[in-house]
């Protein structure tokens, strides 16, 4: 059954065609403080969804603090970004309740998401159902998820990956670069494979920094994306708001 959360991103999507999904890792800033702060300014750019997570030394209390304090200060949905099972709290809207596809391990595939939800379940946080794959150079998550990662000249496996998401049931499908990669965002080419082949929601993520890079990554098929280390270095209203104005051009000249 889908979700309020779930609900709320569908109907945007069809409304807005492009979306963008403000990623905020509390490890990555000097303080909770300003976490908040950029997580309030991207609700105040008119981001679509407030993500929270990435870090696996974020859980527990400081996550349920941060958490809280961020779903208190903003509009639009809370969404958990797992970086593993003790990266869940009661204080979110939903969940990226994911499955890593092209991981060599078999604990991210299906045996974490086994331990997280009698959790999901207890704190009533909805799920949302993403098929997760890394693409080179990947990044720490690469490394931690034991990942055979995509390789970038290799769209039609990111393609075949997206269309075996899709005939499992899941209602999202998300290709990641890696947080702040060398080699930038995935290959425009792999998004307009990815596009291409599937009809369920479709998520770049990893390397996306600028307001150009953005348009031209929905404007190749993304349906959203997430923006998470260009927030980090200069989170303002105004720098969120150039993204945001780029997500929602990119997707008008499709």
């Amino acid at each position: 059954m889908i979700g309020k959360t779930e609900k709320y991103i569908l109907d945007e999507l069809g409304r807005k065609k492009g979306l963008l999904f403000a990623l905020i890792d509390p490890l990555d800033y000097k303080s909770p403080a300003e976490a908040v702060r950029t997580a309030k300014n991207a609700d105040e750019a008119d981001a679509d969804v407030i993500l929270i997570g990435g870090s696996t030394g974020v859980q527990g209390e400081p996550l349920d603090s941060i958490a809280k304090q961020i779903k208190e200060s903003v509009s639009k949905p809370v969404v958990l970004f797992p970086g593993n099972v003790g990266t869940l709290t009661k204080y979110a809207d939903a969940v990226y309740f994911m499955s890593m596809l092209n991981s060599r391990n078999t604990y991210w595939i299906s045996e974490a998401q086994m331990l997280a939800a009698p959790m999901v379940r207890m704190y009533g946080v909805e799920p949302l159902p993403v098929a997760y794959v890394v693409v080179e150079p990947g990044g720490t998550v690469g490394w931690v998820g034991d990942a055979k990662r995509i390789p970038r000249n290799k769209p039609k496996i990111a393609a075949a990956f997206g269309m075996a998401a899709e005939c499992m049931g899941f209602r999202f499908f998300i290709t990641d670069a890696g947080s702040n990669p060398a080699e930038g965002h995935i290959p425009l080419d792999m998004v307009k494979a990815v596009k291409s082949s599937i009809s369920i929601p479709y998520i770049a993520a990893g390397g996306i920094r600028t307001p150009d890079e953005a348009r031209a990554v929905v404007k190749a098929g993304a349906d959203i994306i997430q923006v998470g280390t260009a927030f980090e270095r200069e989170g303002s209203v105004s720098k969120i708001k150039e993204i945001v104005k780029a997500v929602r051009e990119g997707a008008k000249s499709r």
